[in-house]
């Protein structure tokens, strides 16, 4: 396990039993879905997903020029 899961775990013992609860629903959550090589998104996911789709049949896409510039920049070089 990476130092992220077993710091938030750690802290989390300290958390209301409530928020503990929501903690473990949500890792059992992560976890089947794993398990099951499947992922259902979210609501928000699924509304900036739309909201792409909608951009695009727009016409909204970057030139050639701006995507290898982005992935120029994120690479950095």
């Amino acid at each position: 396990m990476t130092r992220k899961p077993q710091e938030l775990m750690k802290r989390a013992e300290n958390w209301p039993e409530e928020a503990q609860d929501e903690f473990a629903r949500l890792g059992d959550q992560i976890d089947g879905e794993v398990k099951a090589g499947q992922y259902y998104a979210t609501r928000d996911e699924l509304r900036a997903i739309d909201e792409a789709i909608a951009a695009v049949d727009r016409g909204e896409v970057a030139s050639d020029e701006e995507i290898k510039a982005a992935f120029a920049k994120f690479r950095g070089a």
